[in-house]
């Protein structure tokens, strides 16, 4: 597994702050330690807030989400809890959350719409020799059935109705994660595989993820 710790200092106080805002996983914050964010972007100058609660751009038009929007959305996966994890993630852009699933122990099947990122997402894989890693230029909305089924789908941007689709493609116990918006804003929506739904406050609303395969990028 990766180890990358660019900063010790600054990635112990990005965790003090993690925990802070509710993310309290071991698993989760060690693997935040771990994996260094600022190997995710591509602007010469931005890797010195890889540590900082903030935005990041990426290419496309694209963003890394703040980390304690990651965080939740990792600990809400409970990767840990399961001996093998197979985990289908769509939106992957920059590749940083497949990559700390993957350090995590899960075999992560990564999706995004932009073949740049997809590209650029695989180079940084074998960079940091997580090789439970594989990437698809598609339609995350669509999935990726050839690899199914999963036990957690992870939804990195917004939707206001979860695909049939990809409800059909979690094994049994499985569960889907994903930012949901509702009349009264964004939520964390865990759906199970059996129809059981839980609603969890998110720290911050996430961007709606785009239907369709980019043609262009």
């Amino acid at each position: 597994m990766a180890e990358l710790i660019a900063d010790p200092f600054r990635a112990a106080r990005l965790v003090l702050h993690l925990r802070q805002e509710g993310i309290t996983d071991d698993g989760v914050l060690k693997a935040m330690e771990t994996i260094d964010r600022g190997a995710f972007v591509d602007t010469p100058g931005l890797d010195k807030l890889a540590f900082e609660d903030c935005i990041l751009p990426i290419p496309c038009g694209q963003i890394i989400p703040r980390p304690a929007v990651t965080g939740q959305l990792l600990q809400a996966l409970q990767i840990r809890q399961m001996r093998e994890a197979r985990i289908l993630l769509i939106g992957m852009g920059s590749g940083y959350t497949a990559a700390l699933a993957a350090q995590l122990g899960a075999d992560v099947f990564a999706m995004d719409r932009f073949r740049r990122l997809c590209d650029a997402a695989r180079m940084r894989m074998l960079d940091l020799g997580l090789g439970n890693v594989a990437v698809r230029h598609g339609d995350g909305l669509a999935g990726w059935p050839e690899r199914g089924p999963y036990d957690r789908i992870l939804l990195t941007g917004a939707v206001d109705e979860v695909p049939d689709v990809l409800l059909q493609q979690l094994a049994k116990g499985g569960v889907l994660i994903a930012p949901f918006e509702t009349a009264d804003g964004q939520v964390l929506l865990r759906m199970g595989a059996d129809g059981s739904q839980e609603r969890l406050a998110i720290a911050h609303p996430l961007a709606p993820l785009t239907e369709g395969r980019s043609r262009a990028l």
